[in-house]
């Protein structure tokens, strides 16, 4: 038996202390001036989502959580010496990558040499060098989120910086192994606000008008536009760390999603318009509707073959040209191994193809209309005896249910025929033929505004007035909107309804509220608004903590608002208005505090010859009763005196505010 001398083991000790010693320093997750990465170390993120080490000839970063799927690579063009490859920080700044018989890749040099800086790898996957200053503040200089390769995480951006004018957008692999440029580019179209994919420059994909942070394939996602820059990015929900990858044969995944297909560029062919999909100005007269190409598995006939060993085409390329070429029937990658080059193959060549399993996956040209022909007119004739018994159950129906509503719709049409005829709306238009009032007044299917509200759910309530409740809703495109709703039971009715639709369309000031759009449906009267984000005023005015919000500078714009859209229905606008109905919470709050009146129900509208003294005015302040009968003020002056009140109302809670403070 070997007896351990003490030396022995003390040395075996410190080995170990060393390695261990070693392991930790490689883990770290910035680099210093100086500091090297090579390809025996890595930089692990703080909390350890995300590593960046050389593999396979490039510096990539590996994430989130996993070292399976790679985010991103430095040098996606330039493939270096593995072995002596190292990612170095100099003392001037400079982050670049070296190694022996390559040019340096330089990833940043500063236009004036810098000692203080210091380059890291978040928690988010982006890899940043960062100057540091003297009073604990740092400058971006350069981010790996800049320069995306063919994924994109939360933090990237698709889009453009309207200030560099860089362009950010995310591009394929040229094959399953070769990471070099490829076929496909995701991009975002800030004019139409969609996500696009081309193929080598030609649209091929578009997503259509995206709203703003609604789910889309189980991706969360915001989109700005300013002066600085316009772009596209995905959030993190709930700490889940979505991934897109744009793969080589031009479909976009998402790695985590339950339905990973969020766009299919592959099946694009030119004449398809589904999905997304594009026409393309330019289809070979030998393509139709219906055909595509196939995968097989097995030994093609290598007779009607030809082979193009350019390393340069992936298997997309391969695909176009095959589609281009009307004597080509099939094609499949030339080298195997990395997935470059094309074999191509002429018409006929099926015969003598070995189909089998164990083969290489090649392609083949077929017509699916054609190839499911008999199929096809089984489907035709099914589907036309269903759909004949479908109308004439609905003819049935319709005809009894119009008896049934005979009378209703009688009612019904009257009073649409009333609004179109009354003089009391002066010249407004086109209330007849689908009550288009004007081109910016929308009308609103009652699906459309079932599915807005969520079947006017509770939770969407703002509140309600003496019209009925309003809701917020979500119109498809992402736009917030508020909707308002008569109510059976409300003191107002389809006349006041009808007359707040035609007053508010006739009215443009930035002070008081748009009309979007209207919706009539049966016995449903409908208005849609533009969404006010801070409710009204008296939401403030009579709470002491929400009160706080409101300094004396936006209580004196408050009050300006006010009086401007006063002065405009009073004076300025084309029909004067007396709003007869102007109260607290009546004036509504946008995103800025800018005041906005609303609820014109009760209003009234006077030509330039018409009397403005005896009208009816309802919901007088007490202390305003006396003045109003002795002196028979005139309803302009009246208003005023509203004004007086609100402004009242507003110094009483500043007071109450600053009694408050001290």
């Amino acid at each position: 038996m070997v007896s351990c001398k003490p030396q022995h083991f003390l040395l075996a000790m410190s080995f170990c202390w060393l390695t261990t010693s070693i392991h930790v320093t490689s883990e770290k997750h910035s680099l210093k001036p100086g500091e090297k990465l090579n390809s025996t170390t890595l930089l692990r993120s703080e909390k350890g989502y995300y590593v960046i080490k050389f593999e396979r000839t490039y510096l990539q970063i590996y994430g989130p959580k996993t070292e399976n799927w790679t985010v991103w690579i430095g040098n996606r063009n330039q493939p270096v010496d593995t072995d002596s490859a190292v990612l170095l920080l100099n003392h001037s700044g400079v982050l670049k990558i070296e190694s022996n018989h390559t040019e340096p890749i330089i990833l940043y040099a500063s236009p004036q040499p810098s000692k203080h800086t210091v380059a890291t790898l978040l928690d988010t996957g982006n890899f940043v060098l960062q100057q540091l200053h003297s009073n604990g503040t740092n400058t971006t200089l350069w981010q790996s989120f800049d320069y995306p390769t063919d994924t994109l995480i939360p933090g990237m951006k698709l889009g453009v910086n309207n200030l560099s004018g860089h362009k950010w957008s995310v591009i394929s692999w040229l094959a399953d192994s070769e990471v070099s440029l490829g076929a496909f580019e995701l991009e975002w179209e800030p004019t139409k606000r969609e996500l696009i994919i081309k193929r080598r420059g030609k649209l091929c994909w578009a997503s259509g008008n995206l709203g703003n942070g609604r789910l889309m394939h189980d991706t969360y996602y915001e989109i700005v536009s300013n002066e600085n820059e316009s772009y596209f990015s995905i959030t993190t929900f709930n700490e889940e760390h979505t991934i897109w990858t744009l793969l080589e044969t031009g479909q976009l995944i998402n790695r985590n999603g339950d339905d990973n297909n969020v766009a299919r560029a592959d099946l694009c062919y030119g004449y398809n318009t589904d999905e997304g999909c594009q026409r393309w100005e330019e289809i070979p007269l030998c393509r139709h509707p219906g055909d595509a190409f196939e995968s097989r598995e097995g030994y093609p006939n290598q007779d009607m073959a030809n082979n193009l060993e350019n390393s340069s085409y992936g298997l997309s390329d391969c695909q176009d040209m095959c589609w281009r070429n009307c004597s080509c029937a099939g094609f499949k990658n030339y080298n195997d191994d990395d997935g470059t080059g094309c074999v191509f193959y002429h018409k006929n060549f099926t015969t003598g193809t070995n189909f089998a399993s164990g083969g290489s996956t090649f392609f083949v040209l077929v017509n699916k209309p054609h190839h499911k022909g008999k199929k096809m007119w089984i489907w035709i004739t099914v589907v036309s005896v269903v759909a004949a018994m479908l109308v004439i159950s609905a003819t049935t129906l319709a005809i009894k249910k119009r008896k049934q509503g005979k009378k209703r719709k009688g009612v019904e049409t009257k009073n649409m025929a009333d609004l179109a005829a009354s003089n009391r709306f002066y010249d407004v238009k086109g209330f007849g033929d689908e009550l288009n009032i004007r081109q910016n007044l929308k009308v609103f299917p009652f699906t459309l505004v079932l599915w807005a509200t969520e079947d006017f759910n509770p939770e969407n309530k703002l509140g309600e007035g003496g019209f009925g409740p309003v809701y917020k809703g979500i119109l498809p495109s992402g736009q917030e909107v508020a909707i308002k709703r008569l109510s059976k039971s409300s003191r107002q009715g389809i006349v006041e309804f009808e007359n707040e639709l035609v007053l508010i369309c006739e009215l443009q000031h930035t002070n008081l509220v748009q009309l979007l759009g209207y919706c009539i449906h049966e016995e449903e009267r409908i208005l849609i608004y533009e969404f006010m984000s801070n409710k009204s005023l008296d939401y403030y005015l009579f709470d002491c903590d929400r009160g706080k919000i409101l300094d004396w500078k936006k209580h004196f714009n408050i009050i300006g608002g006010i009086s401007q859209g006063l002065l405009y229905l009073h004076k300025y606008s084309r029909l004067k208005i007396i709003h007869r109905d102007l109260k607290a919470s009546n004036i509504l709050l946008d995103e800025n505090m800018n005041p906005k009146i609303s609820d014109f129900g009760l209003a009234r509208m006077f030509t330039q010859e018409e009397s403005m003294t005896n009208t009816m005015v309802t919901c007088l302040p007490n202390m305003l009763w006396k003045e109003f009968f002795l002196q028979n003020l005139t309803s302009i002056v009246l208003e005023c005196c509203y004004l007086k009140s609100l402004v009242e109302e507003e110094i009483l809670a500043f007071m109450m505010l600053i009694n408050l403070l001290i």
